[in-house]
C-alpha cells in the first residue's frame, strides 16, 4: 500500500492523466508525468512532467526513480516504454498494452476466452482485402491494426468496388464485417491488486463520426439484458491479464447477444460520468488499485445521468451548460482547438431527491 505523500508516475499527458492526477491528490499522493513535448494538459495539475521522447531510456530511468508506482493514461504508450519501468512498480502489467495495441491480437485473445468479436480478416495487401470482402461481405470497415482511435485509421467500405481504388497504407490492417446492432455500450471495471473486481453501470454510448458523443444512464432494456454476459467476459479478460486498475471493454448489443468491439486498458471516456454520478469515480478507483488501497463503491448515485463530450470550438460556449441545475463542466484546458478534438465534457444528473 502506497504511503501518504507517495508519488505516482503517469505515462502520457492528456485529459485522462489530468483527471487521474486530481483524484490522486485527493487521496494524498503526488503525481509526475512523462510525455513527449506537446499540448500536455497533465502538467497543469501535477508536480512535474518529463518532456522526453518515449525511447529516452535515461529520462525514463530518472522518472521511474522518483515514482513509487507508475501507470499510463492512454493505450498507445509504446510497450517498450512501459517495460522500461521496473517490474512490480507499473500497473497494469505491460502485457495489457501488448494485447490491446494490435486489433488482431486483441480479437484472438477475446475469442480464446469465449468472447464473440465482429467477423474479421487479416489484411496485408489488396488481394487480402478482396478475399476478405468475398468471405465476409460488404459493407465493412478496414482498420489499421495499431494506433487508431476516435475514428482515425478507419475506412468504411460499402462494396467491393469501393476497395478497388483504395490506396492501402503500408501498415498491418484488419477488415471487419459490419455488425447489425441495436445499441453500443461499454463495460468498465476496476480490479485491485488482490483480485477484487467491481463494475460500474453500463451506459448507452452514441458515436458521431467515430467519436463518442454521449453516454447515458439508464441504458435501456436491450443493453440491460446483455450486461451480465459482457461483464463475464470482461472479468475473464481482467483475470487472464492479472490486471490492476480500470479496464474497459466496448460492445455492440445485437439480437444474438453482445458482440465485442475493442478494449481499452485504461480509464475510459464513457466512464467520465462516474466523477459526479458514482460513489467512487473511475479515476479514484484506478488510483486506489495502483496504490494498493481498498477499492471504492461503484454504485450510481443518480436516477439518470448523461455525459456529453465537448468537441472542437464548442468549448467556446461550454460555460452556458452551467445554467442547467446539477450540471458539471470539465474543461480540459487544451490550448489548441481543432475539429474533432475532445476539449472537455459535461455531465448532467437527474436525482430522485430534491437538492437543497
Amino acid at each position: 500500500m502506497l504511503k501518504r505523500g507517495g508519488t505516482i508516475g503517469i505515462l502520457g499527458g492528456g485529459q485522462l492523466g489530468r483527471m487521474m492526477a486530481v483524484a490522486a491528490a485527493q487521496l494524498g499522493y503526488r503525481c509526475i508525468g512523462f510525455a513527449p513535448e506537446g499540448d500536455t494538459v497533465l502538467e497543469q495539475v501535477c508536480d512535474d512532467v518529463f518532456s522526453n521522447k518515449w525511447d529516452d531510456r535515461a529520462a525514463l530511468a530518472a522518472f521511474a526513480a522518483q515514482c513509487d508506482a507508475v501507470t499510463w493514461e492512454f493505450e498507445n504508450v509504446p510497450v517498450s516504454t512501459a517495460q522500461a519501468i521496473p517490474a512490480g512498480r507499473i500497473f497494469p502489467h505491460p502485457r495489457a498494452l501488448e494485447t490491446a495495441q494490435d486489433r488482431l491480437t486483441e480479437k484472438r485473445f477475446v475469442e480464446d476466452l469465449g468472447g464473440t468479436p465482429a467477423a474479421y480478416s487479416k489484411v496485408d495487401s489488396h488481394d487480402d482485402l478482396t478475399a476478405a470482402i468475398d468471405r465476409l461481405g460488404a459493407p465493412g470497415i478496414l482498420k489499421t491494426r495499431r494506433d487508431g482511435y476516435d475514428g482515425k485509421g478507419q475506412w468504411r467500405i460499402a462494396s467491393a468496388r469501393d476497395a478497388e481504388g483504395l490506396r492501402l497504407p503500408d501498415v498491418p490492417l484488419i477488415y471487419e464485417a459490419f455488425v447489425e446492432f441495436e445499441a453500443e455500450f461499454s463495460v468498465i471495471l476496476v480490479r485491485g491488486r488482490d483480485g477484487d473486481v467491481r463494475f460500474w453501470d453500463s451506459t448507452r454510448n452514441t458515436h458521431v463520426d467515430g467519436i463518442l458523443a454521449t453516454s447515458v444512464l439508464p441504458a435501456g432494456e436491450v443493453i440491460a439484458a446483455q450486461v451480465e454476459t459482457a461483464r463475464s467476459l470482461a472479468r475473464k479478460v481482467a483475470d487472464r491479464l492479472e490486471y490492476v486498475g480500470v479496464l474497459t471493454l466496448e460492445f455492440f448489443a445485437t439480437k444474438g447477444g453482445p458482440v465485442f468491439n475493442e478494449m481499452a486498458p485504461r480509464v475510459h471516456n464513457s466512464g467520465h460520468w462516474t466523477i459526479e454520478g458514482a460513489v467512487t469515480s473511475q479515476f479514484e478507483n484506478h488510483v486506489r488499485a495502483v496504490a494498493g488501497l481498498p477499492l471504492g463503491d461503484t454504485s450510481t448515485v443518480a436516477k439518470a445521468v448523461e455525459m456529453t463530450n465537448i468537441i472542437g470550438d464548442a468549448i467556446s460556449s461550454a460555460q452556458s451548460f452551467l445554467s442547467t441545475p446539477d450540471t458539471h463542466l470539465h474543461d480540459y484546458g487544451k490550448a489548441e482547438v481543432r475539429d474533432g478534438r475532445k476539449m472537455g465534457h459535461v455531465t448532467r444528473l437527474e436525482r430522485s431527491w430534491a437538492c437543497s
